[in-house]
């Protein structure tokens, strides 16, 4: 491996940490300061660290595999994120941040529903904890085997000492990394590097499509095209192939915005409620131009590979292929820090809302009523730590696929906790009992409908996206059960 990959390796990790470290100044005070930076993040650190967060290693790595297999038909995927992230702006980021503040000044999402609806406030707070967790180990995970991934592509026979393999050996450099920055600097850090590793993603995604389109062996647009055409006319279709089934689960994807902890959080620490408008076209932007690049390199990479004999073992890898192969070490060295920097982002983001959630939730509330900010932030650092090692657990087999872990619990967080935090934002009528059934219900029905298969194959045909059917039924239950039940004195005028 040369000696320039290494180099902007190094410096990007130095990077992140001198950042965790920096903010660790400031960030340890109280809880607050740790787990929402004090709310007091800029438009555009709140609008690159909730997209950062979001797009995780699957925009390098799943979403161009997925386009490299299927063509453009795949891309509607992007599509429907993209509308359902603007909307998530729009209808939850303004609501979020001023009710938070109204209900309690609540640090966590459980602890605003709980303020939300305090006839129910123990068992929401509980249930709603318990998802956070669960779903996150799993989605941590996701973002543990992209970094796997990286270093078992990119490093082959560096790493194969004392049994350890170039995979899990990128696991826990990844791993060990963000718990260095996250663990002491708390969420003021998070979104720092966040900011960072967005910028870094996105310039990434302009340089690596250009290059492989119009550098040596690209071609252009028309060689590209007739490359495609030659292997497989639908690879540039939109729409040939693929039924209404397929279509809808691909779209919805947005609808899984609504719910997603490590997301709408950054909505919660944004300094005014005014400054939501220039955060969401900062953020938007940023998304646009991200999803661009991520499909261009995956129809793009696929015209390249096949016009010059490439030989791609695993699809999802193609962005690191190609950044081995066309780059000088030093830019591949950079390139290959976007792709950390997009797993990284997701991950600490995640560690964090799953430890705040664990501090606040469930030490706070059951163990340690009386415990002091300091000792909550100490706790909420052993919490990074244990959640952590968890996820590596869960991504130790090298056979995961990027993908199909973040889609599973994109689509529990959404389907669990979509419904809930609009309807508890914009129906004050909504009760507690409404959002405890709906909560349980969501996340019930994406179990139930990933251990049946149903999401791989339903009725004979093509399988159906489990957000679908988990987001209509958590819905459905919220209103059904808030209009047949009464919890007196809980409405509250929700002023918009």
């Amino acid at each position: 491996m040369a000696i320039g990959v290494w180099i902007s390796l190094f410096a990007y990790f130095a990077l992140m940490i001198v950042i965790g470290l920096w903010a660790m100044r400031t960030s340890s005070a109280t809880a607050e300061d740790y787990m929402l930076g004090g709310r007091a993040l800029s438009p555009k650190v709140a609008a690159l660290s909730a997209g950062a967060s979001d797009m995780s290693g699957w925009l390098l790595l799943g979403l161009p595999g997925a386009i490299y297999v299927t063509g453009l038909a795949s891309a509607w995927i992007g599509i429907g994120l993209f509308v359902g992230a603007f909307i998530n702006w729009v209808v939850v980021a303004p609501r979020l941040r001023e009710q938070t503040v109204h209900y309690g000044n609540a640090l966590t999402i459980p602890a605003f529903l709980a303020n939300r609806f305090p006839t129910k406030a123990l068992p929401l707070r509980t249930v709603s904890a318990i998802v956070i967790v669960l779903f996150f180990a799993v989605y941590t995970a996701s973002g543990l085997v992209a970094g796997g991934k990286l270093f078992e592509s990119a490093f082959a026979g560096i790493f194969n000492f004392g049994g350890m393999s170039d995979y899990a050996a990128g696991i826990v450099i990844t791993l060990g990394v963000v718990l260095v920055y996250t663990v002491v600097g708390g969420f003021l850090a998070v979104s720092m590097t966040d900011f960072v590793q967005g910028c870094i993603m996105m310039l990434a995604l302009v340089i690596m499509p250009a290059v492989v389109l119009f550098g040596e062996g690209g071609g252009g647009f028309a060689q590209a095209s007739d490359t495609l055409n030659s292997v497989d006319p639908t690879l540039l279709s939109w729409t040939e192939g693929l039924t209404v089934i397929g279509w809808l689960s691909a779209v919805t994807w947005g609808l899984g915005y609504f719910g997603q902890p490590h997301i709408i959080v950054r909505f919660m620490a944004i300094r005014t409620v005014g400054e939501v408008g220039t955060a969401r076209n900062i953020g938007m932007s940023w998304m646009g131009i991200s999803l661009i690049g991520a499909i261009a390199l995956g129809v793009f990479g696929r015209a390249y590979a096949v016009r010059n004999g490439l030989d791609v073992a695993d699809p999802e890898t193609i962005f690191i292929v190609l950044s081995d192969l066309l780059f000088h070490p030093l830019i591949t060295g950079f390139l290959y820090a976007a792709l950390l920097a997009a797993v990284m982002s997701t991950i600490s983001s995640q560690l964090l809302v799953s430890s705040a959630s664990l501090t606040e939730d469930f030490y706070r509330l059951f163990l340690r009523k009386e415990a002091t900010d300091k000792e909550c932030v100490n706790v909420g650092r052993a919490c990074v730590v244990a959640v952590g090692l968890v996820a590596a657990f869960i991504a130790s087999d090298p056979d995961s696929q990027v993908l199909g872990l973040v889609s599973n619990a994109w689509a529990g967080f959404g389907a669990a906790f979509g419904p809930l935090i609009i309807l508890a934002l914009t129906w004050p009528r909504t009760n507690g009992a409404g959002a405890l059934a709906g909560l349980i219900v969501g996340a019930a029905t994406v179990m139930i409908w990933i251990s049946l298969g149903w999401n791989g194959e339903f009725m004979g045909g093509p399988g159906v996206y489990e957000i679908i059917p988990g987001f209509i039924a958590a819905f459905v239950a919220i209103v059904v059960v808030t209009l047949a039940t009464s919890d007196a004195g809980e409405y509250q005028h929700i002023e918009r």
